[in-house]
């Protein structure tokens, strides 16, 4: 692998993972980091960035499931013993393959400098975020460390530890610091906000399982897309998870204001 290859963004690692296991998503490939599997660094700005060391784990991870179903568990344990890498494939290779246009290397190659962003429509406060997860300017998301974080937030440091333990959201650890970015802030101002309603932080799963789901749904639309050998595949598929994400949240606030309404309108 050249040095330009060096680290790999998320993207290009599921790009690059495709074709010897289609069924791969990223959310799978996150799964796996927060079961310890893998461990990704992390950019200032808090975005993945995969060595070859962790492609290699990745397939190694992948491959044991489905040639041997062997647990996670049990996975993990060889990994920690470092069996895995005397079962490594001579052949493994983390240049792309049949793949290897789809990924395009940039500064910052997080899917977030891809494509512009649009006015957002009518139930904007429910997807405000759309226009910072694909925003066009590189200092969108701004990164704030701990105490900043808490500051703009205006809440103490145990309400983020509480947060913390059951999942919440998650710092990206870059070297002694722990990073956030704008979409952690609004995920821990809402947060807040739920909790001075009398929630517990534990109650907020609930929202965080929600959207796992939903993310996992709009995959078995983009991913195909990005098999194809069409070199505009994935800028359509990003395109296409932009425009899904906007009717997701409008879905969703439709869905609850009519779940809500037999409390609010009067008979």
């Amino acid at each position: 692998m050249t040095a330009a290859f060096n680290y790999l963004s998320i993207g290009e690692v599921l790009a690059l993972l495709l074709e010897d296991f289609p069924d791969v998503t990223i959310s799978k490939i996150r799964f796996l980091e927060s079961q310890g599997l893998i461990e990704p660094e992390r950019t200032a700005s808090g975005y993945r960035k995969f060595s070859q060391a962790e492609v290699d784990r990745l397939k190694f991870i992948l491959r044991e499931q489905r040639e041997n179903f062997t647990p996670l568990k049990v996975i993990r344990t060889r990994l920690d013993s470092d069996a895995s890498a005397e079962m490594l494939r001579v052949d493994d290779t983390t240049a792309p393959r049949g793949l290897g246009h789809i990924p395009t290397r940039q500064v910052n190659s997080h899917p977030s400098g891809q494509v512009k962003s649009q006015a957002p429509p009518l139930l904007a406060p429910t997807i405000s975020l759309v226009r910072p997860l694909f925003a066009t300017d590189p200092k969108i998301p701004r990164s704030y460390d701990r105490s900043e974080i808490i500051s703009a937030a205006s809440i103490d440091e145990a309400t983020l530890v509480d947060l913390e333990h059951f999942g919440i959201l998650r710092s990206r650890r870059v070297g002694v610091t722990d990073l956030y970015d704008e979409i952690d802030l609004e995920i821990l101002l809402t947060a807040a906000n739920f909790l001075n309603l009398g929630f517990e932080a534990r109650h907020l799963k609930t929202w965080k399982n929600a959207a796992m789901q939903e993310v996992s749904l709009f995959e078995t639309r983009i991913v195909p897309m990005m098999r194809q050998r069409n070199p505009t595949a994935r800028q359509e598929a990003l395109a296409m998870l932009k425009d899904l994400v906007e009717q997701g949240g409008r879905l969703r606030a439709a869905f609850i204001a009519a779940q809500s309404r037999d409390h609010i309108e009067s008979r």
